[in-house]
């Protein structure tokens, strides 16, 4: 019988440091960066949107021996029942399930090319830990409900006021080229998208999983990458001492073979990881208040301040392991969503 394939799930909201996350932890030995695997179906095999190598998918030399174990000529219809599965209408019965201890996301045939996706990714890399950054809590659900899944949970969150900001920047899905561009929802829809992922992804997770959960804040990731990507690389079951840091805050990064994300996950090189403030100077008054109205009980849960230009105290939010929280400000690959409102990084 087969060992379980162990996947480190990024969970949250989009725009929070899950491209970055995902491409420095590609780097370690042992470790395959997947991307968002809940898209490949419809990004990758429909679309033919490029890997992380740069290639097209279906021209990926690892992609293509993944492919050769999937029904890839139902791609199509995997894709649209994985969205009618995962719809946010269906959240109340998702966690009414999840508190009964009953499987929140409910069984379905393509379950079963889900788990051969993950044993047929595992197999083909030879990867002990296979990072998917589809953050969209339901579907973490499911992944973890799949026979032969190992499931361990990375809870990413960043200031909402910061992604905010983010979701409204002008970028092309697969970079500056790319005439299709990433979508732009009104402030008040991130933030209420903000609220709800990470607020389900805490119910999910935090207490009932508390040894497979590990919160981490975007802007303690930025003020302190090596310690931070250290602790990441633990959690996940690898060699801590193995990652790609040639300075406290630099990685040289080589290319990855992930799906969807962000289109930093295409840089390669030497890197530094960086905080970006802009949001703090250039989100109008109107768009913090109402942004920092909508959100204000996720505020006070993973700590950060109501009052604009007050910074977040590091490690103010408290992981279920314990320990403080690492994570969010910003870094080489900020979130980024796709023009059909996937979320992405």
């Amino acid at each position: 019988m087969n060992p379980p394939v162990r996947v480190l799930y990024l969970a949250g909201s989009g725009r929070s440091g899950s491209t970055l996350v995902t491409t420095v932890l590609g780097q370690y030995d042992g470790v395959f960066a997947a991307g968002e695997l809940r898209y490949l179906w419809q990004r990758g095999e429909v679309e033919n949107r490029p890997c992380g190598c740069g290639r097209p998918l279906r021209d990926c030399p690892l992609w293509g021996e993944v492919r050769r174990e999937l029904p890839t000529d139902r791609a199509a219809a995997i894709a649209a029942g994985l969205r009618g599965r995962l719809r946010m209408r269906g959240l109340p019965a998702l966690l009414r399930r999840h508190r009964r201890g009953v499987r929140p996301v409910p069984a379905h045939p393509d379950d079963a090319v889900l788990a051969d996706l993950y044993a047929a990714v595992a197999r083909h890399t030879g990867a002990r830990v296979v990072v998917d950054s589809s953050k969209l809590p339901p579907y973490g659900a499911l992944v973890g409900a799949l026979p032969g899944i190992e499931l361990r949970v990375l809870h990413l969150v960043r200031d909402p006021r910061a992604t905010a900001f983010s979701w409204r920047r002008r970028r092309g899905l697969d970079g500056d080229a790319d005439p299709e561009l990433m979508s732009r929802p009104p402030v008040g829809k991130a933030a209420l998208l903000w609220l709800v992922w990470n607020t389900v992804t805490v119910r999910l997770w935090a207490d009932r999983a508390p040894a497979g959960y590990l919160r981490v804040r975007y802007e303690d990731l930025t003020a302190d990458p090596e310690a931070t990507l250290r602790r990441i690389a633990a959690f996940a079951g690898v060699d801590p001492d193995g990652g790609p840091f040639t300075g406290p805050a630099t990685v040289r990064l080589t290319p990855t073979h992930s799906v969807a994300g962000n289109p930093s996950r295409h840089r390669t090189g030497p890197v530094p990881i960086t905080a970006d403030v802009q949001w703090r100077h250039d989100l109008s008054r109107r768009s913090y208040a109402l942004v920092t109205a909508l959100t204000a009980p996720g505020l006070r849960r993973f700590g950060y301040p109501w009052r604009r230009g007050v910074p977040a105290p590091a490690g103010a939010g408290r992981t279920a392991r314990g320990g403080p929280a690492a994570a969010g400000g910003r870094s080489v690959g900020v979130g980024r969503a796709g023009s059909t409102g996937h979320e992405e990084g």
